[in-house]
């Protein structure tokens, strides 16, 4: 954890594979890197600013994470860099920081610092205070108390056939857990963009996700090997979406590595799965390259969207569904059913705003190299096209929609053009 933070040198072959939406080493191997520094940087702040600095009781739970850091360094870098944590971390540091409002809840580095413990396997002595007569344990699931107050916790704290436990759900394979537990597992509803996380599962619905989710990763691992690998390799969490919501998944920033989905069959929770890790391999390449300098004035069309988007937003969405395009069109020669149809259609969107995309007068000189790579991706397609005339109906079907929408929106019509 005291490791120092260096600078990101990303490379031309890096930014075209990531740009590409291909799966790489470099490039996921760049993008865990960013993730990491920047929870590091952010823990670090959360330290520095919390009263009594480093010496007071965040500088006692720090400690007892680093006692557990030496005995065990990978199941306290997996506590730390659980993406619930960046939640947690990026609110606290807004609230120490702010004049008014909620105190920040310094108590959950404490929380951190046990899960961490427990896992490193040392002995050690904590005192915390339940939150509303539940206390969470990152990675681990929560405690909930017989009675009030403070809670003195030992390296025997934690049993998962306790019926005063609940254990966090991992999902089949192991290596992503099905969050319904960590009270920051999403941004609160005061944040903008915010998506409602659903409650707690019952036995019925943790069953329902194992099923969607084995039959998810059994379809990407025969239609796309390396894009199934990615997503184990970036994925460390999925979170349901509460009931209601009209999206199939999202993305936030704070929690990188995890994603929001609803319950979906699996060939759409595949697509789904596909999608939002774009969004994070994004997102985690922006916080070291900077691709635009536009603001977030929602003026764009994107054929996937009713409503105008900023280019940022229109940036993630075509670079998201290039991904799904590739996808398809790999689904497509296994066989799978509809699967040519789906990749015309999304193909088609892509290519209809790449080209207002990477001409836009906002992009800076990196942005218009991905830009430039995303177009010889969408290009390359061509080697593989679908059967008959799909991919030309699909485009024809995509200019209509184009003109709609500009009837619709007359004064944003020059924004669709490249």
């Amino acid at each position: 954890m005291s490791a120092p933070l260096t600078g990101f040198t990303v490379t031309s072959a890096t930014l075209g594979a990531l740009a590409s939406t291909e799966p790489s080493a470099d490039g996921t191997r760049l993008v865990r890197d960013i993730r990491r520094s920047k929870r590091l940087v952010l823990l670090r702040g959360v330290l520095d600013a919390a009263p009594g600095g480093r010496a007071g009781e965040a500088a006692d739970h720090w400690a007892l994470l680093e006692e557990a850091e030496r005995h065990d360094p990978d199941a306290v870098r997996d506590v730390l860099h659980y993406p619930a944590t960046g939640v947690w971390a990026e609110e606290t540091l807004r609230r120490l920081y702010a004049p008014y409002g909620p105190p920040a809840d310094l108590g959950h580095l404490g929380a951190l610092a046990v899960a961490a413990a427990l896992r490193s396997g040392i002995a050690f002595k904590a005192t915390l205070r339940p939150v509303h007569g539940r206390l969470v344990l990152p990675t681990l699931g929560l405690l909930r108390p017989a009675r009030p107050g403070p809670l003195a916790l030992t390296e025997r704290c934690w049993d998962p056939e306790d019926p005063a436990a609940l254990v966090l759900h991992s999902l089949p394979g192991g290596r992503t857990a099905l969050d319904d537990l960590d009270p920051y597992r999403a941004p609160g509803p005061a944040q903008p963009g915010s998506v409602r996380p659903a409650r707690r599962l019952t036995p019925k619905g943790h069953k329902r996700w194992d099923t969607q989710w084995s039959g998810a990763l059994t379809l990407l691992d025969r239609y796309d090997t390396a894009r199934a690998e990615e997503i184990g390799l970036l994925l460390r969490s999925v979170v349901p979406l509460g009931g209601g919501s009209r999206s199939s998944g999202a993305t936030l920033p704070a929690a990188a590595g995890s994603v929001l989905a609803r319950t979906q069959a699996p060939p759409a929770l595949a697509a789904t799965l596909v999608h939002e890790v774009q969004h994070g391999k994004l997102t985690a390449l922006a916080d070291v390259l900077t691709l635009h300098t536009a603001d977030r004035t929602p003026r764009h069309w994107a054929p996937w969207r009713a409503d105008p988007r900023p280019l940022e937003g229109l940036l993630h969405g075509a670079y998201a569904h290039l991904a799904l395009a590739g996808y398809w069109q790999r689904a497509a020669l296994y066989g799978a059913r509809g699967a040519w149809a789906q990749h015309a259609r999304i193909r088609a969107q892509v290519a209809a705003v790449l080209p207002a995309l990477h001409r836009h007068p906002q992009l800076t000189t990196a942005g218009m190299q991905f830009t430039a790579a995303m177009a010889v991706a969408e290009r390359a397609m061509d080697d593989l096209p679908p059967p008959g005339d799909q991919h030309a109906v699909a485009r024809r079907a995509v200019d209509r929609e184009r003109r709609a929408w500009c009837a619709r929106h007359p004064e944003l019509a020059p924004f669709t053009e490249g």
